[in-house]
């Protein structure tokens, strides 16, 4: 039986080699945060990802953290529902896939919506199964991958600040930091030792297109390897009409391909590099076109009323961004003695533009303009927050740029491998 496993060993180290994937240490302890069921359906697709590998991985918590749109718990167990049905097939070629009726009952409900200036609101089913987790004793962190807002991750740091030193974070950023921007703030502001990556932007070259020949072309990635012979199969196809566009899904690339606690190694879920501040604006005053800062750095507004009477973090205005054809309000709030205040974050590079809207006439009508710059985290200043000696971001080299994606090739050059290997397991699926 020894001779067996280790040549089984050495065949398995061959495979890795040849692909690039490389051997983990040990089968790490995860627990996912989803905004899925919300506005982007890319969580669905990272979610069949996940079971279809779940043997890869020791699965301590499923939570619904929408932090914008209808998601809840519900759509996650209606994934499971799925993965039951298929679950023979998969269990044919390989052992050690999740049981269904667990994931069922590591299925929490989160935080709906955002929480307002201060950072954290109360404790929901979904953060006290976070402390749970973090909490329980094991010789491993607890990988928190968040595919959505931070909500449940900064009210479980709020309420146990002891787990900082037991979870390691993965963050999918960018536009999910847009949505939430206090939870981020009240973060990095209390907790600046935590372990924590935040990809803003590499996690792009997964599936964005390019000019660059891929074997592997995500358009036609349904008809060719997913099809509709399986449950999770015929499911698929209901998000961006099959086409892969599973965002979320880096975390799970890092955590499947070599030593997740080295975050600057050659990983099939990005590469990256330490970053000791958070960039961070703060005025007194609208900006205006000369005002520059990095995309996905934190803007901070505050206006003084005198003589305020509002209640604290009540909401005393609204910002008004266009959006394609529409317009996104965000809320600024009484932070206490007579000041008003917003967090906006930029999500791209762009040139910004702002109306405020408000019962408060000091406020109403304010308007103002913003450049974001396409390289973060950008220029210092006084205001950042300091960070640790363990937060990690995508990588500013310009040869590691995607076309527009910063970090982007540090993904995008393990596409095909990825693509390949998750194509033998729909394999199994459409037999």
């Amino acid at each position: 039986m020894k001779i067996k496993h280790y040549t089984f060993c050495l065949v398995s180290l061959f495979i890795a080699s040849v692909y690039g994937q490389k051997p983990v240490p040990i089968k790490p302890r995860i627990l996912i945060s989803t905004d899925i069921g919300g506005t982007d359906p890319d969580d669905n697709q990272s979610m069949t990802h996940l079971l279809m590998y779940s043997d890869k991985f020791e699965i301590e918590g499923l939570i619904s953290s929408p932090s914008y749109g209808n998601g809840s718990k519900q759509e996650i167990i209606r994934m499971i529902d799925l993965y039951e049905k298929d679950l023979p097939k998969l269990q044919k070629h390989q052992s050690g896939f999740a049981s269904p009726d667990y994931l069922r009952s590591i299925t929490k409900q989160g935080y709906h919506g955002n929480v307002s200036f201060i950072g954290y609101s109360k404790a929901t089913e979904g953060s006290n199964w976070i402390v749970k987790c973090a909490q329980k004793k094991s010789s491993q962190p607890l990988w928190v991958l968040c595919w959505g807002g931070l909500e449940d991750l900064a009210q479980a740091l709020h309420d146990a600040p002891d787990i900082q030193n037991k979870i390691k974070v993965y963050w999918i950023g960018g536009p999910n930091k847009k949505w939430s921007a206090n939870s981020y703030a009240y973060i990095v502001a209390n907790f600046p030792n935590l372990w924590f990556i935040e990809n803003n932007s590499s996690y792009y070259g997964l599936f964005s297109p390019s000019d660059e020949p891929d074997n592997v072309l995500i358009s036609n990635y349904y008809s060719k390897h997913i099809k509709d012979k399986s449950f999770l199969g015929k499911d698929f196809i209901n998000y961006y009409k099959g086409e892969v566009k599973m965002g979320d899904t880096p975390s799970l690339l890092y955590m499947m391909d070599g030593d997740p606690n080295d975050p600057t190694r050659e990983s099939w879920g990005c590469s990256f590099e330490k970053f000791n501040y958070s960039p961070r604006m703060v005025l007194d005053r609208t900006t205006t076109i000369k005002d520059t800062i990095a995309f996905c750095s934190i803007m901070e507004l505050r206006f003084t009323v005198p003589k305020s009477k509002a209640k604290k973090e009540s909401i005393g205005f609204w910002m008004e961004v266009p959006y394609g054809k529409t317009i996104q309000k965000w809320p600024g709030y009484y932070i206490g003695n007579d000041v008003y205040a917003i967090r906006y974050i930029p999500k791209k590079a762009e040139v910004l533009n702002y109306k405020l809207s408000s019962d408060i006439p000091e406020i109403n009508g304010k308007t103002g303009a913003l450049v974001a710059t396409n390289l973060w985290p950008g220029k210092t200043s006084q205001k950042d927050y300091q960070l640790g000696n363990n937060w990690f971001t995508d990588k500013h080299d310009s040869n590691l740029y995607f076309g527009k994606i910063q970090g982007g090739k540090t993904i995008s050059k393990w596409r095909d491998e990825i693509l390949l290997d998750w194509s033998k397991r729909w394999e199994w699926l459409n037999e």
